[in-house]
């Protein structure tokens, strides 16, 4: 029988109440907590060779073979197993932010970019270069801060990888306040929250501020998340475990209950993420408000328009204006991520491509060459995932950042294309690619009424995903909202 890996002579003891198998692919021993009078957990009870329990046998759990259950106990593990199926919410409705399915565009497996030959990839490159024509590819800097981090950031304590975040996350805010998003009554939604750390400092920001509202859209569980901090405050928080693609806001109990206007936030949305986010933002969510007894809305701008000495109301046309000028969405900050993660079909800015004489198939191409704008420094790339290997047991270290999965998780390394372009050209061309597919966005917001932008809000050695989207109802825009 299968006996526990011997540890090397270097690793630490069992620590004592613990299961003392040890685990070669995390490097130390396991952590779970035997039954008492035992040494080893359930999980690791028969593997190790360890005391059997009346020849009791394990098996892989049906919902998911990562763990073992008893056999003779697997019906009970079934109803409470976390892999089990959970009943959807109301507001979980399927592929509500997906986008329509053209069939006729339905693409067969894509050849990589390294086996285009070299002309394919010249007529490529040459398209792109045509499709960016016109396009503003200088961005203006919008690189800020805010007081709410001021502490923070000059807290020597701070490493290196959490200094870089903060200043993310303290020109985020400023942006947030430039665009006079930054105040009481007010909803802010955080797509892919992740640990919630942005939303944190807009409730720091707004400290005392009134009916300040937290919607944290995450589709997986987060460890170490700080939303705990805040149940003591004035700010109300909620999460969502939930994907994007299938969030109906409209349906959310307190969206419903107190109609407050919605900010849409995000730092590093990954690709696809950024569309299906627009698409529930200024598409889904102000459609079914539309559809949704709009009532309550009416009766809180006639309570709002009231005198407060003679308790007299404004006229009809002007109650009237306020009601038509009412958006459900006050605006739209989110920094840009991962462009090679895009999707033709939840991509919103197919209208956009097709002007320009481009399809799916070149938008494949460019949404994975866009990595190249990243990936060019190699070894910077290796040095910081040698770092973070030896940091992932760390609670403080902050690994929201995605600037090297274009490197890691492509197929696309411009290395296997030797000879063809240099580093700087095909950095260039990465970044063309992204700038494109973000101009697609930005027609889309546009189109749907709202004056939107791009600008960069970090230096790029803070971060080489250095670009902002924002976005405000054309009624409400300000000077400074657009490039």
């Amino acid at each position: 029988m299968a006996t526990s890996p011997r540890p090397p002579a270097a690793a630490k003891l069992p620590i004592e109440g613990r299961c003392i198998y040890f685990v070669e692919r995390k490097n130390r021993f396991c952590r779970m907590v035997p039954a008492a009078g035992r040494r080893f957990c359930g999980e690791h009870a028969s593997g190790a060779g360890a005391e059997e329990e009346n020849n009791r046998k394990r098996i892989f759990c049906p919902l998911d073979p990562k763990h073992t259950v008893y056999e003779d106990q697997l019906e009970k593990h079934l109803k409470k197993c976390n892999s089990r199926e959970k009943p959807k919410p109301d507001y979980f409705i399927q592929d509500i932010n997906a986008g329509l399915t053209d069939e006729t565009e339905i693409l067969d497996e894509v050849v990589p970019v390294s086996s285009l030959s070299k002309e394919q990839l010249e007529n490529l490159i040459k398209k792109l270069r045509k499709a960016s024509e016109g396009l503003n590819c200088t961005l203006k800097d919008q690189i800020m801060s805010h007081p709410a981090l001021h502490d923070v950031l000059n807290d020597p304590k701070n490493g290196d990888s959490a200094f870089k975040h903060l200043k993310q996350q303290a020109s985020i805010l400023g942006n947030i306040e430039r665009l006079n998003l930054l105040g009481p009554r007010r909803c802010f939604v955080e797509f892919g929250a992740g640990r919630g750390k942005l939303s944190h400092w807009v409730d720091i920001a707004l400290q005392e501020a009134e009916k300040v509202y937290f919607l944290l859209v995450e589709r997986v569980t987060t460890r170490f998340k700080v939303d705990g901090k805040h149940k003591n405050g004035n700010s109300v928080f909620e999460r969502l475990q939930i994907d994007i693609q299938h969030l109906c806001l409209s349906k959310i109990p307190v969206l419903i209950k107190e109609k407050l206007p919605v900010v849409g936030i995000g730092k590093h949305l990954c690709g696809v993420a950024t569309d299906l986010a627009l698409r529930c933002l200024v598409e889904t969510y102000p459609t079914k408000c539309k559809e949704r007894n709009e009532e309550p809305v009416a009766k809180r701008i006639k309570n709002d328009t009231m005198d407060a000495e003679n308790d007299t109301l404004v006229n009809e046309g002007s109650k009237k204006n306020e009601l038509e000028q009412w958006s459900p969405v006050a605006g739209i900050v989110i920094a840009l991520c991962c462009h090679h993660k895009c999707d033709w079909r939840h991509y919103v800015g197919k209208e956009f491509f097709k002007t320009l004489g481009l399809g799916s198939v070149e938008f494949n191409y460019f949404q994975r060459m866009s990595s190249w704008a990243t990936c060019g420094m190699r070894e910077t790339i290796l040095e910081t995932s040698k770092i973070n290997i030896k940091k992932r047991d760390d609670q403080t270290n902050d690994n929201e950042e995605h600037d090297h999965e274009g490197y890691r998780k492509t197929d696309e390394n411009p290395e296997d294309l030797p000879g063809l372009l240099t580093v700087e050209e095909r950095k260039n061309i990465g970044r063309l690619c992204k700038l494109l597919i973000d101009q697609g966005r930005i027609q889309y917001l546009q189109q749907k009424g709202y004056d939107a932008s791009l600008q960069y809000y970090t230096d790029s050695l803070v971060s080489l995903e250095n670009v902002l989207l924002t976005a405000l109802p054309k009624q409400s825009s300000t000077p400074d909202s657009t490039t």
